[in-house]
């Protein structure tokens, strides 16, 4: 575990690489227009892109750079920043400053809703939206965290050999499965892409031209942040998982001695 002080810029960049972001993605049909790949529909609803989508798309790839290479990890994370980790660890900035803005929206459409009787029409289909991006990069996040579930009860009696040999299975199975998702899904996911189909709602975000390619893009760094695990933890020593971590152990002390503290005072 790695041990530090909050920065300014562990969040700044990860906050304005998700306002730049935003931008990029709802000018989406902008770009396509722009770029000569937009049909007719398409042409007949949005502008082209203009100086403001512009500005954005320069930027967003600087801010990447700019998060990916200024990333510390925090004092409950993996210190490894070896391979793909950084690109993992600052899109798990990114992932939990979505959760902040998702509860954010998510409050402010219950205020409105049952405060003063007047909901909005986008505060739903937004947070849809951003939840599907959130759970897509939690998972990359996991990944690199090693946090994903595993059951250790047959692997640790295995030998380091063995050990390394089930690893490379299943990081085989995680391209496969990466391999057979691009196949398959390719040719819709492009199609819902450059026709920018929307959800049909009121809103009418567009979910499925967005999400679509975005879940292609995410299982593709998912498995190679899992090659990266196993190039890094492959001359590692053979561990042994105990039944409870050691921070769910230091989560129980501290419950305990919370507790106890409790009841002297209800005591006195």
């Amino acid at each position: 575990m790695h041990s530090q002080s909050i920065r300014l810029i562990d969040w700044t960049v990860p906050l304005a690489f998700i306002l730049c972001a935003a931008v990029v993605v709802w000018s989406g049909p902008n770009y396509l227009i722009s770029l000569g790949w937009a049909d007719a529909t398409i042409e007949n609803r949005y502008p082209g892109a203009g100086i403001v989508q512009y500005a954005a798309l320069i930027i967003l790839p600087v801010l990447f750079v700019l998060g990916v290479a200024t990333v510390k990890p925090a004092p409950m994370e993996l210190d490894d920043l070896g391979g793909f980790a950084r690109i993992s660890l600052f899109l798990g900035r990114v992932t939990m400053l979505l959760i902040a803005l998702l509860v954010g929206v998510m409050t402010f459409e219950v205020v409105l809703r049952y405060v003063f009787e007047r909901p909005t029409l986008w505060a739903n289909e937004l947070s849809l939206w951003m939840a599907g991006f959130l759970f897509l990069f939690a998972g990359l996040y996991a990944m690199q965290q090693r946090s994903h579930i595993r059951i250790f009860l047959v692997y640790d009696l295995f030998p380091r050999w063995l050990q390394k040999v089930c690893d490379t299975f299943s990081t085989l199975l995680i391209v496969i499965f990466m391999l057979a998702m691009i196949w398959g899904g390719y040719g819709e996911s492009s199609q819902q892409f450059f026709r920018w189909e929307l959800l049909g709602t009121a809103f009418d975000p567009p979910i499925p031209a967005t999400l679509s390619p975005a879940i292609l893009i995410v299982i593709s760094l998912v498995a190679i942040q899992a090659v990266s695990n196993l190039i890094e933890d492959w001359n590692k020593e053979k561990e042994v998982h105990a039944i409870v971590d050691d921070i769910d152990v230091d989560e129980l002390t501290l419950g305990a001695v919370g507790d106890s503290i409790h009841e002297k005072k209800q005591d006195k």
